[in-house]
């Protein structure tokens, strides 16, 4: 059931484009946290072909969800955190192994362990990744003494603020019923205040997605949707979005993707269920803020939010090379196997961070 909203404002500021839309109460979803208090604020940073998304509470505790692309070795996210004025990151999390979600960890956690007021944990789905990549996360997890924790389906992270609740829907809570894929594996996360819903899949395919559908269909209802994969054809599918019903989605890709995201299929997707749509690859950085009853959209660059739109700009000429999966990245020469598995805790309760 999508939640009705309406536009409320629409304002174009200088080198910003700004729209703020209105929640409905849903009786199905009863609210069970405390009345909201402050905004809420979720950065989408634009890292080219990559995702790294900021949260930041109404009591300014934050949630980094992955830090961007291998190549750029942290510095776009270090750089937006420090313009933020974030100087620690209470939660740090990996959607899962793959070099464009988690190739800024290791500079992030040094960052802040050593000019900042440190990393309080770390999140991971447990399902690891053979690569210099992930091996350089965990060596910085381990000489920084951050702690580690595996999570899946059922875990919240534990949260100051009583009135924003973040939840953990995939991969399944049994390491029996874990994909060794990592893209099916990455952990899937809504993140609710009031009556606004955040979801983000990572690069969870249709298998994840199916299930979710399937089993938790009432669970990935969001309002705000951050488009599973960059935008590929092997998520978001129909009876995903069907599920999911959002009024907002962002698109976390470069302008000029080697790989053609967002693909068509998704686009036209979007397009069909009239979802208002930021491309961080047109938009830049996009940003969220919601007092829990209505959301204001800000982003870096003034441009149309109709997917179809898009379908002419990414079919732009393109540099670099094509390709079918940003998961690739980790076939690049500098992301070489390598054969360790972390140590990672396995908490039975909610992780307090100190």
């Amino acid at each position: 059931m999508r939640r009705g909203l309406v536009v409320l404002l629409v304002a174009a500021l200088v080198a910003s484009a700004g729209y703020a839309i209105g929640f409905g109460a849903s009786d199905e979803h009863p609210d069970e946290r405390g009345e909201p208090d402050g905004n809420l604020e979720i950065h989408h940073i634009d890292v080219g072909q990559g995702d790294a998304t900021l949260v930041v509470t109404p009591r300014g505790e934050t949630i980094l969800i992955d830090s961007g692309d291998w190549r750029d070795a942290g510095d776009p996210v270090i750089d937006y955190l420090d313009a933020q004025d974030v100087d620690r990151i209470d939660h740090l999390i990996a959607t899962h192994g793959h070099a464009d979600h988690i190739g800024g960890h290791a500079a992030v956690i040094e960052h802040f362990e050593e000019h900042g007021d440190g990393v309080g944990a770390v999140y991971d789905s447990g399902v690891v990744h053979t690569s210099q990549t992930y091996d350089e996360y965990l060596d910085a997890v381990a000489a920084y003494n951050v702690t580690l924790f595996e999570i899946g389906e059922g875990y919240n992270l534990s949260l100051e603020s009583d009135t924003v609740e973040a939840s953990v829907l995939n991969p399944p809570a049994g390491a029996s019923d874990r994909a060794d894929d990592l893209d099916d594996s990455s952990l899937v996360l809504t993140i609710e205040f009031g009556e606004f819903t955040y979801l983000t899949t990572g690069d969870a395919g249709q298998r994840a997605e199916r299930r979710l559908a399937e089993q938790r269909g009432a669970d990935v209802e969001a309002d705000a949707y951050q488009v599973g994969h960059h935008g590929s054809s092997s998520a978001s599918t129909e009876p995903f979005l069907d599920a999911v019903g959002p009024e907002i989605a962002i698109v976390s890709s470069a302008a000029e993707s080697r790989y053609g995201h967002p693909h068509d299929e998704v686009l036209e997707s979007l397009a069909d269920r009239d979802v208002r749509t930021y491309w961080t690859g047109v938009h830049g950085d996009v940003v969220l803020e919601t007092d829990g009853e209505t959301v204001s959209v800000t982003s870096e660059r003034n441009a149309s939010t109709d997917p179809k739109d898009y379908v002419e700009t990414k079919h732009a000429p393109r540099n670099g090379p094509e390709g079918n999966d940003s998961s690739s990245t980790e076939t690049e020469s500098i992301d070489q196997p390598t054969a360790r598995r972390p140590s990672i805790d396995r908490p039975t309760t909610a992780l307090t961070v100190p």
